[in-house]
């Protein structure tokens, strides 16, 4: 599952798709609606990559999350997330058994199913495909390649030096002027 153009923007509903940057920002488009607007540096904007869940073992990422409930749902849509809190702590529990039931909130939970509902509908949540170990290794010796490329040397840029001119003295015809004092004895 590749969320990572996938965002929440604290103060707006649902989720949305990076399309874009600005000057100022970044373009996004809704899932629901899919109308764009720009999301600008003063927004609180949270990557579903950097999101993961409270376990009474360790966090969880979202995307192992929704991996979960995926398998758990056959590639369906869950329950609504507007359903009674005892059906959404069920369903929940049914695809991470082991959340912390303390710090993992009915609105947290609510959120996710939403997030899900969402990704289940526009088609962005697919199962990884998991790739077979033996088919990373080279077929005719039998052993997995290690050749290595060498890197590319930097190229070190010379500095560049600019000629500062001295600007011109004051006085009659550009000529320099020498003032002299009277010493006393």
């Amino acid at each position: 599952m590749d969320l990572e153009n996938i965002i929440s923007i604290a103060g707006y509903s649902g989720l949305h798709k990076v399309v874009g940057s600005t000057k100022n920002g970044i373009v996004v488009e809704s899932l629901e609606d899919g109308k764009r607007m720009a999301a600008y540096s003063t927004h609180k904007v949270s990557a579903l990559d950097d999101i993961s869940i409270f376990t009474e073992t360790e966090d969880v990422p979202l995307k192992d999350v929704f991996q979960k409930m995926h398998d758990t749902n056959k590639g369906k849509a869950g329950i609504g997330h507007k359903s009674s809190a005892d059906e959404l702590k069920t369903f929940f529990e049914k695809s991470l058994p082991d959340y912390d039931k303390d710090r993992v909130y009915i609105s947290d939970i609510k959120k996710v199913i939403r997030w899900y509902n969402l990704l289940i509908e526009s088609g962005l949540l697919k199962p990884e495909v998991k790739e077979d170990k033996k088919s990373k290794k080279d077929t005719s010796t039998g052993s997995a390649s290690t050749k290595t490329k060498a890197k590319p040397k930097a190229k070190t840029a010379k500095p560049k030096t600019t000629k500062v001119k001295a600007p011109k003295a004051s006085g009659a015809k550009g000529k320099m002027t020498k003032s002299t004092s009277l010493k006393s004895k």
